[in-house]
């Protein structure tokens, strides 16, 4: 079924009832893949993507995002995510934002599917989405300007491996799409038929419990913080609840479509929660088959591999680089829509390589039913359809020596049949030059010969010019010319700036080495970005052998480097001389193989989508490439010599291939090549340079094994020869390609560095942000009658409507001729009509007229000629049985004769027949005319001569049938003879002309003047005169005919020679001339004045005097010719010489001048003030006053002579001084001035007011008091003198003194003030409310009292001024003590108080209780019962006393005792005590579940023991590999009673080893050999020979000041600094210790010696950082899981922290002295460190119910908690030396805080960190490890950014990190 009449029954199935869709297919999905620019995931369990960085922020619920991330467990986050421990077996809502189209442990580990992720700005992507929101939501303003696809594609679920045989075939695909502008987002999932296959994830920590948990799909704004350090659950909304409803999620959608759902999610004003599309309509299950829309190829799409590091491309990375460049990037590469004669769907060619439709194919994208096809019409600006793809042909060869006979081009003429698109006469593919060697080329081979025979113009080609280009004629023929806004060759024309596609096939037979492979029509697609010249070409399919050895063709792509190169000054691309139409030769010779390859590229035109269509033809040897080889070339330039319709180049490149069999090997070859194109010769103005430089500056090349891809990417620009760049900070940035305009923009250089963005032809934006003009809806279409507009990226096409065709100019639409198809019976007739047809049953036959039956009783009479014929043509007897399309049928009577009137029914040209149904001549006339009578007899017709065939040749209407005005048609007489008299209907010019209709010399004269006698013979014809030769050249008409206003025609006498008086028609401007015609000098009058006497004699002309020269060199029109205004223009006398006075004619001033034109001074008047007189001589001349000088020295008038408004200009009197009073003209304020133009003090007066009387003397002026200095001291004029609005000026009295009330003029507030100027507390009033009576004293003030202050203390608003909630504020009586009773208005809680505000023991109440009764008298209090002291101990709200969120708070009964049954608040856990309220094994209850009954008694297993030392060994060490070890990482084995097996190993392999019954390896019995050692836990093994191992021994680190050291499992590395910056490049490994796990790490920096803890050997270690020193066992006993590691430089003492026994412990750095320092009060210690300075101890527990931070001295005295409240899981811990404080950085918060040892002083440095682990600091930076990055991350401490990271190419956690110096940094020792 055609898929119109599918619609049409979909169509029609909705109209009785619904119509049925089915669920969306993968090739629905939006397009993704690496050919669709995306990144892969990592594959793995718990896998994160490095940051995406959006080009504009991301609104989700009501904040904004910069960044995203996307994880393997099914979400998108805009933070980096905790370890997937933490949320993927809990519910929703997260603690973290999340988009979750599917959160469940997924695992891709071991090629179990694929993450694809992008950010991009693809028109057809951000149309999709556009089209899927406005469908949800009607009434949403959504224009999106960016979009996120995420795409899961056969990813499986996590599956522990002891559990099953193997792991489940059962995978998932599905999409999140997020699209969003400036104010709003949407949310897309998409959920593909047969997509889902499970629907839920075990938990990893189900203990053999047979549980299932459903996905979570939906979304979650995560945790907010309130009172600084406390955070509660932020709004959230789920999708799914159930299994269920996770299965509902392909078979039903919030949008009318199965498996599509649409949600809002964002916005920037205001935004609750997330709001689901509702679309009614019925929803069913899927059918097994959708019709989804695909395309025939082989390549999906092709994403840009450009922006790789350093501009290097790392083909086994690709996941780390960025999608595209924060400038808006590059839209996606995709395929162009296949021919007609591909198959409607293609599947994936392998499971590897996803299938995707391509971006920007123009079709819409049907769910579950098939599209309605576009027409394989042009659009109205393409070209013709004949040039789109056809297979190419297989090359042939020439004969020798020259070229191949050109085909004959076939001149066009109106036919009977119309066949689209046979108007272009085609290029041929060969034969223009054969040989690639310059020496051999032919360049007359004449790929297109004009002649003036038969010529060809504009009148009768047009049509073979691209829509967006105008036609010329030239003497020799016509030539096309692109429009501005579009460049190419006139035949082909591209808008300017956008983005350029190329597709086509690549075919031939290559020899690898010495195996033939060959290639069958692959797919190749191309990208060019033409505003910076990369360009990125991939060929599909590509068979591995040939892909490897076809790297280093790099040629093959440079061809669209060519055509699309940025240019540089004086330069020109290739399309720009080819169009798109061209062959190009080339050939290849490597060496040292002499291997020889010939490359044949064909372009055939421009497709429907303006993409370009390239066939290319391999064939020859290439060398043999190893598999796996990279090959690198070197950027290079390369000479273009161009000659005409040929350009050639010959070049030598040399490249390098790098492989794992051969090394490094470096190669060359000689590419030659030409390319031969159709140029057109006739215009003669338009020249090519002979020679340009092409420069690639980069060159990437690689192929892809598992896609099969061969990929090129080139950067090139095009410059003339010898152009060497200059320094890039002199380069503009459009010739550099660095700038930041749009893809789809033109760079416009301006002066210097400077430039303009300008979107391309089609686009519309400010040039760094484009979107597409959609022409169709905005009414900007060429489409004519019976077309439809379809809106294409940057542009549209026309297509005709059912019933029409496009006509021979391939751009208006004509009626279909369907009874030239033979639609009716063959006993019926057709007729037709506009845009249908009809079927009539002939006489004698009934039926519809589709199928007739002959009438009884009828005799059938014998077929006449006619209806032979007429039905010859209807059955398609005449082209092989089938119907010719726009032949012309003959019409016959019911008797079978031919119709007198013969009509054509798609040209509507009419004409009368004979009986034998030839045309009668004379008889035919054009559409729109009433046709010829038929009846009337002929008369005898005369041939046409050559007057007529001349008339009727000329075009006077246009293709859409309007008048042609200016075009000149000849009259002839009623013989068909030229009149003798010729007139041109619109110039009104008329002329004489011979019999031929040539014009007679001298006979022409212009509109309004006595015509010439054309009957009078002509005189002896004298040549030309110079007058007659100017005035004929002169263009008065434009190329279509019409007349050019304003040129100026010379006018000559009768003899030729020039008149010698000139006028110009358009401007009136006369003059006199010599015989020359040249202009005799002031002789020009301007219009409207009386002409020179040119008879009179030139008087001998003076030279021009110097006011005439400054007068003629004024500007005074603009370049277009409009006046300018405000140009002071000098008058001069009839001399010649100034006039004494001089006035500017804008502002009006005048003044006298010198003989100099200088001005005169003391003359200048301003306007309407009477002038000076100038002819009174000069008074002896003064020098100029401060005041003149003052006044001079104001710029009044801008550089291009316009008045200055606003500027303050002094006015001085007659004698130069300083007028008394002084007025600004602009701002109205007037003042007076002493003699020196200072002004006085209190005499400044606003606009509108009296000014001062300034020749009052001044009273004795006594000295400025404090409240005058003040209020001067104000700046209320900015530098320019403009009134500053919002300044506050104090006001004073007539003394000088503040007056007591002071309000500010702007904000309109008022308070009292002392005589200083201070204001008085409690007297400031609001705008609007009365002010305070500030003449009433104050009262005495008592002073605050201790509840006073501790009230005013209390921080109830935040720094931007909003309450804080939460708050504790103490309430005090009218006397400002304390109120017995106290209340927590948040909390609810009561209690009574002292008179100190100290809580009374025993008073607090919970809320909804009664309070105590304050005033009752205490009992005698008993001393605190040990949980009190714990209860009380508890810190519940911060220093600033905000309530504090998370702390455990244990629970006393009235007498004090901890109560059997404790909780957390925050968690939710319950767990049953004893009476010291330690927790009793085996009473922990989770939250909603049933708590122990802690009144009975816990049985007690009798087996049941404490863990062992192998027990805790092996969980601590599982809890550092993340959960899961590797199989080659050590776990401890042990018995089942907790003892250590007798046999050792590293995971799964049979490197083993005997321990003694403490664990301690027995030595000598390690053995690599299948056959583990026999090793018996009470007898002494026997000894095995030792395999050789090798011995770690110390690389030293690179030679820096300041290097890092890090520790990373097995090794030590060492990260040097260069000033605070990582230094990667210098990166090396110091120490690798096979089979540990190094977690501490410390430096000592006197004897320049490391120390570190290992986890696996349970040992602590020193080496000292020389060459080949050997590390040392410092202490292997009695350790468990030593993590923290701290060295004493001073005291030379080293102190750890064992996380396992909970204890903190101290040695000397030999390891001797070892004692425990703490064993208590500790449950997870992790970090230490010691300032020997202070001799002061720092640590970390980061117990997860009441987590801190501690200190102590060095000898273990003073402990004291540090920090306890608003932390969760403090890792790292450092000194600050440069503040004295103490910092750490925390994964459960995290936050980077630092506080002072006091506890005060407590900020946060960073808000939102990863993963860290452990930190050091220096110099103003913070540096850690992180476990979610796996590296060492930056952060200033100044700025709170991430401003470096570094990423070790071995990616696993990263532990401790220490400085490394080579002298010891202050406060170290």
């Amino acid at each position: 079924m055609e898929r119109g009449s599918m619609l049409a029954a979909c169509l029609l199935c909705w109209s009785c009832g619904v119509c049925v869709v089915s669920a969306i297919r993968r090739a629905d999905m939006f397009p993704y893949g690496v050919l669709s620019g995306d990144l892969i995931l990592a594959e793995g369990d718990d896998e994160t993507s490095r940051v995406l960085l959006l080009p504009r922020p991301l609104n989700f619920y009501d904040s904004r995002y910069s960044q995203l991330y996307v994880a393997t467990n099914g979400i998108i986050s805009a933070q980096d995510l905790p370890m997937e421990k933490q949320y993927v077996d809990d519910g929703f809502p997260t603690d973290f934002p999340v988009v979750a189209p599917f959160l469940a442990d997924i695992d891709t580990s071991g090629g179990r599917g694929q993450i694809y992720y992008r950010v991009t700005e693809t028109p057809s992507v951000l149309n999709r989405v556009a089209q899927e929101v406005h469908r949800g939501f009607p009434d949403a303003k959504f224009t999106p300007t960016h979009v996120v696809v995420a795409t899961w594609e056969n990813v499986a679920a996590y599956e522990e491996q002891t559990r099953t045989a193997g792991p489940s075939n059962k995978v998932n695909t599905f999409q999140a799409v997020i699209g969003y502008d400036e104010t709003d987002s949407y949310v897309l999932f998409l959920y593909p038929e047969g997509g889902l296959n499970f629907f839920g994830t075990r938990p990893k920590e189900s203990y053999n419990v047979e549980i299932e948990l459903p996905a979570r799909v939906g979304f979650s704004r995560g945790e907010i913080t309130y009172l600084i350090f406390s955070r509660t659950e932020g709004p959230h909304y789920s999708v799914t609840s159930d299994e269920q409803s996770v299965k509902n999620l392909y078979q039903v959608g919030n949008t009318g479509i199965p498996g599509v759902w649409l949600f809002h999610t964002g916005n920037s004003y205001s935004f609750d929660n997330i709001v689901p599309a509702s679309i009614g309509g019925l929803l069913v299950t899927p059918p097994t088959r959708g019709h989804g829309l695909s395309l025939d190829t082989t390549t999906a799409e092709y994403g840009e591999f450009e922006d790789y590091p350093d501009n290097t491309f790392d083909p086994n990375n690709q996941e780390e680089e960025d999608d595209y460049p924060l400038t808006g990037g590059d839209p996606e590469f995709q395929t162009a829509p296949a021919g007609a004669d591909h198959p409607e769907s293609l599947q994936p060619a392998s499971p590897d390589a996803p299938s995707s439709p391509s971006e920007d194919s123009g079709h819409q994208v049907a769910y579950g039913s098939k599209d309605v096809p576009l027409t394989s019409e042009p659009r109205y600006n393409s070209e013709p359809a004949e040039r789109q793809y056809a297979p190419p042909n297989p090359p042939e060869r020439a004969p020798e020596g020259g070229a191949q006979e050109q085909q004959p081009q076939v001149p066009l003429e109106v036919v009977d049949v119309y066949p689209p698109h046979r108007n272009e006469p085609r290029l041929s593919p060969g034969g223009h030059v054969v040989s690639v060697d310059e020496d051999n080329v032919d360049f007359d081979t004449g790929v297109i010969q004009y002649t003036t025979e038969n010529k060809e113009t504009c009148a009768r080609f047009q049509q073979q010019c691209s829509q967006n280009a105008f036609c010329s004629d030239y003497a020799t023929g016509f030539c096309c010319h692109c429009r501005p806004g579009f460049y190419g060759n006139g035949r082909y024309c591209l808008p300017e700036g956008a983005p350029q596609r190329v597709s086509g096939k690549v075919s031939g037979t290559v020899t690898v080495g010495s195996t033939p492979v060959q290639l069958n029509n692959i797919d190749l697609h191309a990208y060019i970005v033409v505003g910076d010249g990369r360009a990125y070409t991939a060929i599909s399919e590509v068979p591995e052998p040939v892909g490897w050895a076809l790297m280093p063709l790099a040629p093959i792509g440079e061809l669209f480097g060519w055509l699309f190169a940025l240019e540089l000054p004086n330069s020109q691309a290739g399309f720009k001389i080819t169009g798109a139409e061209f062959t190009r030769r080339a050939e290849v010779i490597f060496y040292p193989g002499n291997q020889r390859l010939s490359i044949i590229q064909t372009g055939r035109g421009l497709d429907e989508h303006n993409h370009l269509t390239v066939d290319t033809v391999v064939s020859g040897n290439v060398p043999f490439l190893p598999p796996g080889a990279e090959v690198t070339m070197d950027p290079f330039k390369e000479t273009y010599q161009y000659y005409p319709s040929v350009a050639t180049s010959t070049s030598v490149r040399e490249f390098s291939v790098v492989s794992a069999e051969r090394g490094s090997e470096s190669f060359s070859f000689q590419l030659k090549q030409n390319i031969t194109y159709r140029d057109c010769r006739h215009d003669h103005r338009t020249a090519v340079p002979e020679t340009l430089q092409i420069t690639m500056e980069r060159v990437f090349v690689m192929y892809v094994k598992e896609e099969r891809i061969l990929r090129y990417a080139i950067t090139n620009k095009i410059s003339p020869v010898g152009v060497e760049p200059t320094e890039p900070e002199l380069v503009n940035p459009c010739y550099a390609g660095n700038h930041d305009c749009d893809t789809t923009a033109q760079c416009i250089p301006l002066q210097g560095r400077d430039f303009q963005c300008q979107c391309a032809t089609g686009y519309r934006g400010d040039g760094r942000n484009c979107y597409d003009v959609d022409e169709c809806a905005e009414s900007l279409s060429s489409c004519g009658a019976h077309a439809q507009c379809v809106n294409l990226p940057g542009s549209h096409r026309c297509q005709c409507q059912s019933g029409y065709e496009f006509g021979f100019d391939g751009r208006t639409c004509v009626d279909v001729d369907e009874c030239s198809s033979s639609l009716c019976h063959i006993s019926a007739r057709c007729i037709n009509t506009l845009g249908s047809f009809q079927c009539q049953c002939q006489a004698g036959f009934h039926g519809d007229g589709f199928y007739c039956s002959q009438q009884e009783g009828q005799t059938v009479r014998p077929r006449s000629q006619c209806e032979q014929h007429r039905d010859s043509l209807q059955s398609g007897g005449e082209q092989g049985g089938r119907p010719s399309l726009g032949a012309f049928v003959p019409q016959c009577d019911s008797d079978g004769r031919y119709r007198p009137l013969q009509c054509h029914g798609s040209t509507g040209h009419c004409w009368c027949v004979d009986n034998r149904g030839q045309e009668r001549g004379g008889t035919r006339t054009p559409p729109g005319t009433p046709p010829t009578d038929c009846d009337r007899p002929d008369e005898p017709e005369r041939p046409k001569t050559h007057c007529e065939h001349h008339r009727d040749g000329v075009q006077t209407t246009s293709p859409e049938g309007y008048p042609v005005v200016g075009a000149y048609v000849p009259q002839c007489d009623d013989n068909g003879q030229y009149t003798p008299s010729q007139c041109h209907g619109s110039t009104g010019h008329c002329w004489c002309v011979d019999g031929n209709g040539q014009e007679r010399a001298g006979t022409r004269t212009a509109p309004g003047t006595t015509r010439t006698d054309c009957s009078e013979p002509d005189e002896p014809e004298r040549p030309k005169t110079h007058c007659e030769h100017h005035r004929d050249s002169v263009q008065t008409t434009d190329r279509e005919g019409y007349p050019i206003v304003g040129a100026y025609v010379p006018q000559c006498d009768a003899n030729g020679q020039y008149r010698s008086l000139q006028c110009h028609g358009s401007t009136g401007h006369c003059w006199c001339v010599d015989v020359r015609g040249q202009e005799r000098g002031g002789t020009r009058t301007p219009p409207g004045t009386a002409p020179t006497d040119c008879d009179r004699p030139d008087e001998p002309e003076r030279p021009k005097t110097h006011c005439e020269h400054h007068r003629d060199g004024v500007q005074t029109t603009s370049p277009e010719g409009h006046p300018v205004v405000g140009a002071y223009v000098p008058q001069c006398d009839a001399g010649g010489q100034y006039t004494p006075l001089q006035c500017h004619g804008s502002t009006g001033h005048c003044w006298c001048v010198d003989g100099r034109g200088q001005e005169r001074t003391g003359t200048r008047t301003p306007a309407g003030a009477p002038p000076t007189d100038c002819d009174k001589p000069d008074e002896p001349e003064r020098p100029k006053t401060h005041c003149e000088h003052h006044r001079d020295g104001v710029q009044t008038t801008s550089p291009e002579g316009h008045p200055v408004v606003g500027a303050y200009v002094p006015q001085c009197d007659d004698n130069g001084q300083y007028t008394s009073l002084q007025c600004h003209g602009s701002t109205g304020h007037c003042w007076c001035v002493d003699v020196r133009g200072q002004e006085r003090a209190g005499t400044r007066t606003p606009p509108g007011t009296a000014p001062k009387d300034c020749d009052k003397p001044d009273e004795p002026v006594r000295p400025r008091t404090y409240c005058e200095q003040h209020r001067d001291s104000v700046e209320t004029t900015s530098p320019e003198g403009y009134p500053l609005i919002g300044v506050f000026v104090p006001q004073c009295d007539s003394d000088g003194q503040y007056t007591s009330q002071q309000c500010h003029g702007s904000t309109g507030h008022c308070w009292c003030v002392d005589n200083r100027g201070q204001e008085r507390a409690g007297t400031r009033t609001s705008p609007g409310t009365p002010p305070v009576d500030c003449d009433k004293p104050d009262e005495p003030e008592r002073p605050k009292t201790h509840c006073e202050h501790h009230k005013d203390r209390a921080q109830t608003t935040s720094q931007e001024g909003h309450p804080i909630v939460g708050a504790y504020v103490p309430q005090c009586d009218a006397d400002g003590q304390y109120l017995p009773l106290q209340c927590h208005s948040s909390s609810g809680h009561c209690w009574c108080v002292d008179n100190r505000g100290q809580e009374r023991t025993g008073t607090r109440t919970p809320p909804g209780t009664p309070p105590k009764d304050c005033d009752k008298p205490d009992e005698p209090e008993r001393p605190k019962t040990h949980c009190e002291h714990h209860r009380d101990s508890v810190r519940t709200t911060s220093p600033e006393g905000h309530r504090l969120t998370g702390e455990f708070t244990p629970r006393c009964d009235a007498e004090g005792q901890y109560l059997p049954r404790q909780c957390s608040g925050s968690s939710g856990y319950c767990w049953c005590v004893d009476s010291r309220g330690q927790e009793r094994k085996g009473t922990r209850t989770p939250p909603h579940k049933p708590s122990v009954d802690c009144d009975r008694p816990v049985p007690v297993a009798p087996t049941q023991r404490p863990e062992s030392v192998c027990e805790r060994w092996r969980t601590s060490l599982i809890e550092h590999y993340g959960g899961k070890p590797d199989s080659q990482q050590y776990v401890p084995q042990c018995e089942p009673d907790g003892q250590f097996s007798p046999v050792q190993c590293y995971g799964e392999t049979t490197y083993c080893w005997c321990v003694d019954q403490d664990g301690r390896e027995v030595a000598g019995t390690r053995s690599h050999d299948v056959v583990k050692p026999a090793c018996l836990p009470s007898a002494a093994p026997p000894t095995v020979r030792p395999l050789p191992r090798p011995r770690p021994d110390v690389t030293p680190p690179p030679n820096a000041d300041i290097t890092l050291l890090y520790a990373q499992g097995q090794k030590i590395g060492a990260l040097p600094l260069n000033g605070t910056r990582l230094d990667a490049t210098r990166s090396k490994t110091l120490l690798t210790l096979h089979g540990s796990i190094v977690v501490g790490i410390a430096y000592d920096c006197k004897e320049n010696q490391v120390y570190w803890t290992d986890l696996s050997a349970r040992t602590i270690n020193r080496a000292s950082l020389v060459a080949g020193a050997e590390p040392e066992i410092l202490i292997n006993t009695n350790l468990v899981s030593p993590e923290g590691l701290a060295v004493d430089v001073k005291r030379r003492l080293m102190f750890w922290v064992d996380s396992n026994p909970d204890m903190i412990e101290t040695a000397n750095l030999d390891g001797s002295g070892r004692r425990t320092l703490f064993g208590t009060d500790l449950v997870n210690p992790r970090a230490i460190i010691v300032v020997s300075s202070t001799g002061t101890l720092y640590w970390t527990d980061w117990n997860r119910e009441a987590p801190k931070i501690e200190s102590a001295s060095v000898d273990g005295q003073n402990r004291r908690v540090v920090v306890s409240d608003g932390i969760g899981l403090p890792n790292a811990l450092t000194y600050d030396s440069s503040s004295g404080q103490v910092c750490w950085a925390d994964a459960g918060t995290k936050r980077l805080e630092c506080v002072s040892p006091d506890g005060s002083g407590r900020r946060v440095v960073h808000p939102s960190l990863n993963y860290p682990f452990s930190m050091v600091y220096y110099r103003n930076h913070f540096y850690y490890t992180d476990w979610r990055r796996d590296g060492v991350i930056a952060v200033n401490k100044d700025s709170s950014q991430i401003t470096d990271e570094y990423l070790p190419d071995q990616r696993s956690h990263l532990y401790g990190i220490a400085i490394a110096t080579t002298h010891c940094l202050s406060g170290s020792h």
